[in-house]
């Protein structure tokens, strides 16, 4: 110890401090997201099919002589069922785009704009970096899920009402604890996003083409759809990313069947770390030059 040390009562060990964990960078990284004229947008849109769906089924519901799936059916019975509806159709298309979008973006389009670099000079460790990326990701996910269920459930709720809610078994529960299950099955969905998420995180970093990675990403999800539909390869349905999407539906059934959603939970994650990861090992290692 060197009588400055001493003087200045700091010690020299050798080792750098730790730094407390700062949400500068993920906050930042939000209001990039949010902020953005074509995701407030794409949210609006995500919005608008709840509330197309139940003016659609209330303008036709009395009409004699007409059938209507069962599924949407049950939205005369109970507002909450415009939300499990729009969900059922957005999870297809609508949703796997959104989270391509931002995840597509996320590196390629901080490399296209020629930010990357300064970002990395900051510094910034890549970890960290892709991080703070992938849980932006997954709050956008949790958000654009939650937009489709709260507007379902509002404007369900508006023109058809609530009161106790037929499951799927044919038995009723109450308005509580169905609102409660429409919740979870919509955290339940946005889990599975989040897991795509890491795929266009992965996928981002292969190329400076923001669109491209989100082409990529949605051709993914939709491959995994098509190959869920077949029959001839079901060996290998239940690694597909899609497969487990729709067992969100076992939630409203009475009592639930838990199954199919910790399947789908453990996919998820499966998905999610190895993407993950891959994604490190991709841009730990990659020369960045824009």
């Amino acid at each position: 110890m060197s009588a400055a040390e001493v003087a200045t009562g700091v010690v020299h060990t050798g080792i750098r401090p730790v730094r407390r964990p700062s949400l500068r960078f993920l906050r930042s990284e939000l209001r990039l997201i949010f902020r953005r004229r074509r995701n407030q947008i794409g949210l609006l849109v995500l919005a608008a099919v709840p509330i197309f769906i139940a003016i659609a089924v209330k303008s036709t519901a009395s009409r004699p002589g007409e059938e209507a799936p069962d599924f949407f059916r049950s939205i005369t019975e109970n507002g909450l069922f415009v939300a499990l509806s729009a969900l059922t159709i957005e999870l297809g298309l609508f949703l796997p785009l959104a989270i391509g979008v931002i995840a597509g973006d996320s590196v390629a389009g901080e490399a296209n704009v020629g930010t990357l670099r300064y970002l990395l000079t900051a510094p910034v460790a890549r970890l960290r970096l892709l991080g703070v990326k992938y849980v932006a990701v997954v709050i956008f996910a949790f958000v654009a899920t939650l937009t489709v269920t709260v507007t379902g459930m509002v404007v369900g709720l508006a023109l058809f009402g609530g009161g106790d809610l037929t499951t799927l078994s044919g038995s009723q529960v109450s308005f509580t604890n169905g609102f409660v299950r429409v919740l979870v099955a919509s955290a339940y969905i946005a889990l599975c996003l989040a897991s795509l998420g890491a795929v266009g995180l992965f996928i981002s970093t292969l190329t400076e083409q923001p669109i491209a990675a989100t082409i990529a990403t949605v051709f993914f999800s939709a491959t995994s759809l098509i190959l869920d539909a077949i029959p001839q390869v079901s060996w290998l349905h239940p690694y597909l990313i899609t497969h487990h999407w729709t067992a969100f539906g076992d939630l409203l059934r009475d009592p639930v069947v838990w199954g199919g959603v910790t399947k789908g939970v453990y996919v998820a994650g499966a998905y999610a770390v190895v993407f993950f990861l891959a994604a490190w090992a991709r841009f730990a290692g990659k020369d960045v030059t824009s």
